[in-house]
């Protein structure tokens, strides 16, 4: 389906950051290992630097040297949910750099059910994207391929057409597993009870 893979693999070899569609809103990522690139998001979304960044994958075990091992708890809400539109945020292991996650304990990681999404981390090296929606802080989200054209024209490296496969338009759920508590910090696509 996707047409410009070696594109895709050279541009985030060299740094770049590239905009692509997910199951939710449209997404802004670089290669986690490359400070250079997730300076380069914040600078382009002008993002706060205390906001941290999340990994996204197309599977669930690219993701887990990522963190310390998940509590039971959020391991039930990966099977009941993952691939989907939640986002975990848990304890993170020494493979996450600090530069992604602001400095903080914790990490967030998501695998979104997009199937352009999936085929980019299928591609790209450790197959992980640090990443964040693909608009300016305080700005809405970018929902479809033009509005992410819009957004992200001359500040992104390379925007990917979604060849069908939209986003939903509505921000992931983001929940935090801390030992075995949860805590919801947004509700989004997913509606969590606790």
């Amino acid at each position: 389906m996707i047409k410009n893979k070696d594109e895709i693999i050279k541009v985030l070899e060299n740094g770049g950051v590239i905009a692509y569609v997910t199951d939710t809103v449209w997404g802004l990522g670089c290669l986690p290992t490359n400070e250079q690139a997730v300076k380069k998001i914040y600078e382009i979304k002008k993002r706060e630097a205390k906001k941290p960044l999340i990994l996204m994958s197309n599977e669930i075990y690219n993701l887990l040297d990522y963190v310390k091992p998940i509590p039971k708890i959020g391991q039930k809400l990966i099977k009941k949910y993952f691939p989907g539109a939640l986002t975990i945020v848990t304890d993170k292991s020494d493979k996450t750099p600090d530069y992604i996650t602001s400095s903080m304990p914790t990490v967030g990681i998501r695998i979104p059910d997009n199937k352009v999404f999936k085929q980019i981390c299928e591609i790209i090296p450790e197959h992980v994207l640090a990443t964040t929606s693909a608009n300016l802080s305080n700005q809405p989200s970018a929902k479809t391929y033009e509005q992410a054209l819009e957004n992200m024209t001359g500040l992104a490296d390379l925007i990917i057409e979604d060849y069908g496969y939209t986003a939903k338009g509505l921000e992931s759920t983001v929940v935090g597993v801390m030992n075995e508590e949860l805590r919801i910090f947004r509700q989004g696509a997913i509606y969590i009870d606790l």
